[in-house]
C-alpha cells in the first residue's frame, strides 16, 4: 500500500488536539498565534480538547505536554519558543518525551519559511516528533505567520494520515 493509499484509508481520521502556546507575556486573550493554530485544525475537521498559556519553564512545559500525551489527544502543538534565546526552551523541553522524530516537518517548514523571511529560517527549531504513546507533538514558533506556514502548509495535508498510522496497530 502505497502514500496514496494509506491517505485515503485514512481520509476520516480526526485528531483531537491540545495547543499550548509557551509566554511569558500572553494571556489566553491576546494569544493570537494559539487561536489561529485552534482555528485552522478544527476547520480542518479536528477536535480541540485544550488551549491554554504555559510559562516560559522547563518543568511546567514537560508537566504540561506529559500530561496532555497520558490523555484524549492524539497530538500537542506548541506555539513559541522554537527559537535560539535563553528564554526558548520549548524544543528542549519536549524532546526527551519524543520516541521518534519527523525530521522532514522541521527540513521541510525551513524551506518554506526561506521564501519568506529568508535565511533566518535557519533560527527556528521547529519540530515533530511520536512519543512513546503514539500521540504526536508539533513545536511550533510564535509568529502567526509561521504558524499558519507550518500548520496550513504541511500538518494539515498529512495529519488525519499521521494519526491513522499512529492507531492502526
Amino acid at each position: 500500500m502505497g502514500a496514496k493509499d494509506h491517505k485515503e484509508s485514512a481520509d476520516t481520521q480526526v485528531a483531537k488536539f491540545s495547543i499550548f502556546t509557551i509566554t511569558d507575556t500572553k494571556t489566553i486573550q491576546d494569544d493570537v498565534s494559539g487561536k489561529l493554530a485552534y482555528a485552522i485544525l478544527t476547520k480542518f475537521g479536528h477536535t480541540a480538547v485544550d488551549h491554554r498559556i504555559i510559562k516560559n519553564d522547563r518543568k511546567l512545559i514537560e508537566a504540561a505536554i506529559a500530561g496532555a500525551i497520558g490523555g484524549d489527544v492524539d497530538l500537542v502543538v506548541t506555539v513559541g519558543g522554537t527559537g535560539i534565546s535563553k528564554k526558548d526552551m520549548t524544543v528542549d523541553s519536549v524532546r526527551p518525551l519524543i520516541a521518534k522524530e519527523l525530521p522532514g516537518f522541521g527540513e521541510l517548514f525551513r524551506a518554506m519559511s526561506l521564501k519568506e523571511i529568508g535565511t533566518a529560517a535557519i533560527m527556528t527549531r521547529a519540530m515533530l516528533g511520536v512519543s512513546e504513546r503514539q500521540k504526536l507533538i508539533c513545536c511550533l514558533p510564535g509568529s502567526e505567520k509561521a504558524v499558519k506556514l507550518a500548520l496550513e502548509g504541511i500538518l494539515v495535508n498529512e495529519l488525519k494520515h499521521l494519526t491513522w498510522e499512529l492507531k492502526r496497530y
